[in-house]
Protein backbone atom coordinates (compact mmCIF):
# COMPACT_ATOMS: atom_id res chain seq x y z
CA UNK A 1 0.00 0.00 0.00
CA UNK A 2 1.55 3.08 -0.99
CA UNK A 3 1.25 6.45 1.33
CA UNK A 4 -0.90 8.01 -1.12
CA UNK A 5 -4.15 4.79 -0.87
CA UNK A 6 -3.58 4.97 3.25
CA UNK A 7 -5.80 8.17 3.98
CA UNK A 8 -8.60 6.11 2.16
CA UNK A 9 -7.58 2.75 3.99
CA UNK A 10 -8.21 4.30 7.33
CA UNK A 11 -11.36 6.39 6.27
CA UNK A 12 -12.90 2.66 4.58
CA UNK A 13 -12.03 1.15 8.06
CA UNK A 14 -13.99 3.84 10.08
CA UNK A 15 -16.67 2.95 7.48
CA UNK A 16 -16.90 -0.05 8.18
CA UNK A 17 -16.65 0.37 12.21
CA UNK A 18 -19.51 3.00 11.92
CA UNK A 19 -21.62 0.48 10.53
CA UNK A 20 -21.07 -2.71 12.68
CA UNK A 21 -21.90 -0.27 15.85
CA UNK A 22 -25.22 0.81 13.97
CA UNK A 23 -28.75 -1.63 14.95
CA UNK A 24 -29.59 -4.55 12.38
CA UNK A 25 -32.96 -3.97 11.24
CA UNK A 26 -35.24 -6.82 10.54
CA UNK A 27 -36.58 -7.11 6.76
CA UNK A 28 -40.46 -7.39 6.96
CA UNK A 29 -42.07 -10.18 6.10
CA UNK A 30 -45.83 -9.68 5.59
CA UNK A 31 -46.46 -13.07 4.62
CA UNK A 32 -45.02 -14.27 7.99
CA UNK A 33 -48.04 -11.24 9.63
CA UNK A 34 -50.44 -12.89 7.24
CA UNK A 35 -50.13 -16.15 7.94
CA UNK A 36 -50.58 -15.65 11.80
CA UNK A 37 -53.55 -13.61 11.58
CA UNK A 38 -55.22 -16.83 9.47
CA UNK A 39 -54.13 -19.26 11.44
CA UNK A 40 -55.51 -17.48 14.19
CA UNK A 41 -58.53 -17.10 12.67
CA UNK A 42 -58.81 -21.03 12.00
CA UNK A 43 -58.11 -21.63 15.47
CA UNK A 44 -60.72 -19.09 16.95
CA UNK A 45 -63.26 -20.61 15.13
CA UNK A 46 -62.12 -24.56 16.05
CA UNK A 47 -62.17 -23.48 19.56
CA UNK A 48 -65.73 -22.05 18.92
CA UNK A 49 -67.61 -25.02 17.19
CA UNK A 50 -65.91 -27.47 19.83
CA UNK A 51 -67.03 -25.64 22.85
CA UNK A 52 -70.08 -24.56 21.95
CA UNK A 53 -71.22 -27.77 20.06
CA UNK A 54 -73.44 -29.86 22.39
CA UNK A 55 -72.03 -33.05 20.87
CA UNK A 56 -68.92 -32.77 22.82
CA UNK A 57 -70.52 -32.74 26.11
CA UNK A 58 -68.41 -31.18 28.45
CA UNK A 59 -70.49 -31.23 31.33
CA UNK A 60 -70.47 -35.03 30.80
CA UNK A 61 -66.33 -34.84 30.27
CA UNK A 62 -66.32 -32.73 33.79
CA UNK A 63 -68.53 -35.60 35.39
CA UNK A 64 -66.11 -38.58 34.10
CA UNK A 65 -62.88 -37.03 34.15
CA UNK A 66 -61.78 -38.07 37.99
CA UNK A 67 -64.23 -40.65 37.96
CA UNK A 68 -62.88 -43.91 40.23
CA UNK A 69 -63.35 -46.49 37.38
CA UNK A 70 -61.57 -44.12 35.20
CA UNK A 71 -58.79 -43.23 37.03
CA UNK A 72 -58.22 -47.29 37.67
CA UNK A 73 -57.97 -47.97 34.49
CA UNK A 74 -55.30 -44.90 34.11
CA UNK A 75 -53.45 -46.74 36.98
CA UNK A 76 -53.72 -49.69 34.90
CA UNK A 77 -52.47 -48.38 31.89
CA UNK A 78 -49.56 -46.87 33.80
CA UNK A 79 -48.34 -50.43 35.19
CA UNK A 80 -48.95 -51.96 31.63
CA UNK A 81 -46.42 -49.30 30.48
CA UNK A 82 -43.88 -49.38 33.19
CA UNK A 83 -43.94 -52.95 33.18
CA UNK A 84 -43.87 -54.17 29.03
CA UNK A 85 -41.36 -51.58 28.50
CA UNK A 86 -39.02 -53.03 31.40
CA UNK A 87 -39.99 -56.55 30.06
CA UNK A 88 -38.98 -55.05 26.59
CA UNK A 89 -36.06 -52.96 27.17
CA UNK A 90 -34.39 -56.67 28.89
CA UNK A 91 -35.53 -58.60 25.87
CA UNK A 92 -34.27 -55.77 23.50
CA UNK A 93 -30.91 -56.17 25.27
CA UNK A 94 -31.05 -59.60 25.63
CA UNK A 95 -31.77 -60.05 21.50
CA UNK A 96 -29.30 -57.41 20.49
CA UNK A 97 -26.61 -58.47 22.02
CA UNK A 98 -27.13 -62.36 21.03
CA UNK A 99 -27.58 -60.65 17.22
CA UNK A 100 -23.82 -59.23 17.89
CA UNK A 101 -22.67 -62.49 19.18
CA UNK A 102 -19.92 -64.65 16.81
CA UNK A 103 -22.05 -68.00 17.51
CA UNK A 104 -24.33 -68.58 14.24
CA UNK A 105 -26.96 -70.66 16.40
CA UNK A 106 -27.30 -67.33 18.79
CA UNK A 107 -27.90 -64.71 15.89
CA UNK A 108 -30.25 -67.01 14.03
CA UNK A 109 -32.34 -67.50 16.78
CA UNK A 110 -32.33 -63.71 17.67
CA UNK A 111 -32.92 -62.57 14.03
CA UNK A 112 -35.89 -65.17 14.01
CA UNK A 113 -37.59 -63.78 17.04
CA UNK A 114 -37.16 -60.06 15.54
CA UNK A 115 -38.94 -61.64 12.50
CA UNK A 116 -41.34 -62.89 14.02
CA UNK A 117 -42.33 -60.30 16.38
CA UNK A 118 -42.21 -57.70 13.96
CA UNK A 119 -43.58 -59.43 11.09
CA UNK A 120 -46.51 -60.06 12.66
CA UNK A 121 -49.73 -57.38 14.35
CA UNK A 122 -49.25 -56.72 17.67
CA UNK A 123 -52.92 -57.49 17.84
CA UNK A 124 -53.05 -60.78 16.54
CA UNK A 125 -50.32 -61.61 19.08
CA UNK A 126 -52.36 -60.40 21.88
CA UNK A 127 -55.12 -61.98 21.12
CA UNK A 128 -53.07 -65.60 20.84
CA UNK A 129 -52.14 -64.44 24.38
CA UNK A 130 -55.63 -63.93 25.56
CA UNK A 131 -56.61 -67.04 23.75
CA UNK A 132 -53.94 -69.23 25.12
CA UNK A 133 -55.89 -71.46 27.50
CA UNK A 134 -57.25 -72.91 24.29
CA UNK A 135 -54.30 -74.19 22.70
CA UNK A 136 -52.86 -75.10 26.61
CA UNK A 137 -55.79 -75.63 28.93
CA UNK A 138 -53.26 -76.80 31.23
CA UNK A 139 -49.62 -75.93 32.36
CA UNK A 140 -47.28 -78.53 34.35
CA UNK A 141 -44.10 -79.85 34.65
CA UNK A 142 -44.12 -83.58 33.58
CA UNK A 143 -42.14 -86.43 31.93
CA UNK A 144 -41.78 -86.67 28.42
CA UNK A 145 -44.77 -89.26 27.57
CA UNK A 146 -45.62 -89.78 30.80
CA UNK A 147 -47.22 -88.55 33.73
CA UNK A 148 -47.22 -84.37 34.54
CA UNK A 149 -45.73 -83.87 38.33
CA UNK A 150 -47.25 -80.34 38.58
CA UNK A 151 -49.92 -78.78 36.84
CA UNK A 152 -51.66 -75.76 36.77
CA UNK A 153 -54.84 -74.19 35.10
CA UNK A 154 -53.76 -71.88 32.44
CA UNK A 155 -56.46 -69.06 33.57
CA UNK A 156 -54.46 -69.12 36.42
CA UNK A 157 -51.47 -68.90 35.68
CA UNK A 158 -51.47 -66.46 33.16
CA UNK A 159 -54.63 -63.99 33.84
CA UNK A 160 -55.59 -61.50 31.48
CA UNK A 161 -53.44 -58.41 32.70
CA UNK A 162 -50.24 -60.95 32.50
CA UNK A 163 -51.19 -61.83 29.15
CA UNK A 164 -51.30 -57.91 27.90
CA UNK A 165 -47.92 -57.55 29.59
CA UNK A 166 -46.06 -60.53 27.27
CA UNK A 167 -48.15 -59.37 23.97
CA UNK A 168 -46.62 -55.72 24.37
CA UNK A 169 -43.48 -56.76 26.24
CA UNK A 170 -42.24 -59.37 24.01
CA UNK A 171 -43.21 -57.56 21.01
CA UNK A 172 -41.73 -54.23 21.86
CA UNK A 173 -38.54 -56.37 22.42
CA UNK A 174 -37.93 -57.21 18.88
CA UNK A 175 -37.86 -53.42 18.24
CA UNK A 176 -35.59 -52.36 21.41
CA UNK A 177 -33.55 -55.22 19.81
CA UNK A 178 -32.73 -53.23 17.11
CA UNK A 179 -32.58 -50.02 18.70
CA UNK A 180 -30.02 -51.28 21.17
CA UNK A 181 -27.89 -52.93 18.62
CA UNK A 182 -27.87 -49.62 16.44
CA UNK A 183 -26.04 -47.73 20.15
CA UNK A 184 -23.68 -50.69 20.27
CA UNK A 185 -22.65 -50.89 17.14
CA UNK A 186 -22.17 -46.75 16.77
CA UNK A 187 -19.58 -47.08 19.60
CA UNK A 188 -15.77 -47.13 17.90
CA UNK A 189 -14.81 -50.48 17.95
CA UNK A 190 -11.52 -48.90 18.91
CA UNK A 191 -13.29 -48.62 22.48
CA UNK A 192 -13.72 -52.59 22.85
CA UNK A 193 -10.03 -53.56 21.95
CA UNK A 194 -8.48 -51.14 23.85
CA UNK A 195 -10.71 -52.49 27.10
CA UNK A 196 -9.41 -56.17 25.69
CA UNK A 197 -5.72 -54.56 25.57
CA UNK A 198 -6.47 -53.80 29.65
CA UNK A 199 -7.95 -57.33 29.88
CA UNK A 200 -11.55 -56.71 30.75
CA UNK A 201 -14.05 -59.75 29.84
CA UNK A 202 -15.75 -59.28 26.91
CA UNK A 203 -18.91 -58.72 29.07
CA UNK A 204 -16.74 -56.30 31.15
CA UNK A 205 -16.04 -54.33 27.85
CA UNK A 206 -20.28 -54.52 27.48
CA UNK A 207 -21.17 -53.18 30.58
CA UNK A 208 -18.81 -50.63 31.68
CA UNK A 209 -17.38 -49.34 27.95
CA UNK A 210 -19.75 -49.89 25.30
CA UNK A 211 -22.78 -49.43 27.27
CA UNK A 212 -22.39 -46.05 28.52
CA UNK A 213 -21.39 -45.02 25.55
CA UNK A 214 -24.46 -46.58 23.30
CA UNK A 215 -26.65 -44.43 26.26
CA UNK A 216 -26.63 -41.32 24.28
CA UNK A 217 -27.52 -43.00 20.61
CA UNK A 218 -30.46 -45.18 22.72
CA UNK A 219 -31.95 -43.21 25.19
CA UNK A 220 -33.89 -40.89 22.53
CA UNK A 221 -35.76 -43.85 21.07
CA UNK A 222 -36.41 -45.29 24.00
CA UNK A 223 -38.15 -42.35 25.01
CA UNK A 224 -39.75 -42.07 21.99
CA UNK A 225 -41.06 -45.82 22.25
CA UNK A 226 -42.15 -45.69 25.96
CA UNK A 227 -44.49 -42.67 24.50
CA UNK A 228 -45.96 -45.16 21.96
CA UNK A 229 -46.13 -48.19 24.87
CA UNK A 230 -48.32 -46.00 26.83
CA UNK A 231 -50.42 -45.50 23.68
CA UNK A 232 -50.30 -49.31 22.85
CA UNK A 233 -51.51 -50.35 26.00
CA UNK A 234 -54.74 -49.73 24.41
CA UNK A 235 -54.57 -52.85 22.61
CA UNK A 236 -55.27 -54.65 25.77
CA UNK A 237 -58.96 -54.07 25.07
CA UNK A 238 -59.33 -56.93 23.29
CA UNK A 239 -58.60 -59.66 25.69
CA UNK A 240 -61.02 -57.30 27.91
CA UNK A 241 -57.95 -55.64 30.25
CA UNK A 242 -59.39 -53.18 32.35
CA UNK A 243 -57.21 -50.23 31.30
CA UNK A 244 -57.84 -46.68 30.36
CA UNK A 245 -60.09 -47.06 27.33
CA UNK A 246 -61.53 -50.37 28.63
CA UNK A 247 -63.26 -48.60 31.90
CA UNK A 248 -64.21 -45.34 29.51
CA UNK A 249 -65.86 -47.56 26.94
CA UNK A 250 -67.44 -49.53 29.74
CA UNK A 251 -69.71 -46.44 31.02
CA UNK A 252 -69.96 -45.18 27.15
CA UNK A 253 -71.39 -48.70 26.79
CA UNK A 254 -74.36 -47.74 29.72
CA UNK A 255 -74.76 -44.12 29.30
CA UNK A 256 -74.17 -43.81 25.90
CA UNK A 257 -71.79 -41.37 26.26
CA UNK A 258 -69.63 -42.22 23.58
CA UNK A 259 -67.86 -39.08 22.52
CA UNK A 260 -67.20 -37.59 26.33
CA UNK A 261 -66.04 -40.57 27.41
CA UNK A 262 -63.71 -41.02 24.57
CA UNK A 263 -62.76 -37.55 24.86
CA UNK A 264 -61.94 -38.12 29.03
CA UNK A 265 -59.66 -41.00 27.93
CA UNK A 266 -58.07 -38.80 25.10
CA UNK A 267 -57.09 -36.28 27.92
CA UNK A 268 -55.87 -38.46 29.99
CA UNK A 269 -53.18 -40.27 27.46
CA UNK A 270 -52.77 -36.07 26.49
CA UNK A 271 -51.41 -35.50 29.60
CA UNK A 272 -49.29 -38.77 29.97
CA UNK A 273 -47.87 -38.10 26.98
CA UNK A 274 -46.35 -34.48 27.73
CA UNK A 275 -45.47 -35.45 31.20
CA UNK A 276 -43.08 -38.29 29.65
CA UNK A 277 -41.98 -36.26 26.65
CA UNK A 278 -40.81 -33.54 29.41
CA UNK A 279 -39.46 -36.05 31.61
CA UNK A 280 -37.46 -37.48 27.99
CA UNK A 281 -36.05 -34.21 27.22
CA UNK A 282 -34.22 -33.60 30.63
CA UNK A 283 -33.41 -36.63 30.76
CA UNK A 284 -31.38 -35.99 27.56
CA UNK A 285 -30.59 -32.68 28.08
CA UNK A 286 -29.27 -34.24 31.60
CA UNK A 287 -27.07 -37.23 29.96
CA UNK A 288 -25.75 -34.60 26.98
CA UNK A 289 -24.44 -32.47 29.82
CA UNK A 290 -22.55 -35.02 31.31
CA UNK A 291 -21.11 -36.33 28.15
CA UNK A 292 -20.01 -32.57 27.24
CA UNK A 293 -18.03 -32.42 30.87
CA UNK A 294 -16.57 -35.52 30.60
CA UNK A 295 -15.29 -34.35 26.96
CA UNK A 296 -13.94 -31.70 28.32
CA UNK A 297 -12.00 -33.20 31.11
CA UNK A 298 -10.40 -35.43 28.50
Amino acid sequence: MTVSELPIAVEARHDFADLASRPVLKRKRPGQLIAMVVVGLFAVMGAYVIVTNPGFGWPTVAKYLLDIRILNGLLTTIELTVIAMVLGLVIGLVIAVMRMSDNALLRGVAGAYIWFFRGTPLMVQMLFWGFAAVLFPTIGIGIPGGPMLVEWNTNDVLPLFVAGILGLGLNEGAYMAEIVRAGLMGVPAGQSEASHAMGFSRMETLRHVVIPQAMKIILPPVGNETISMLKTTSLVIVIGVGDLLYNAQQIYARNLQQIPLLIVASLWYILLTTILSLVQARIEKRYSRGNNIQARKA
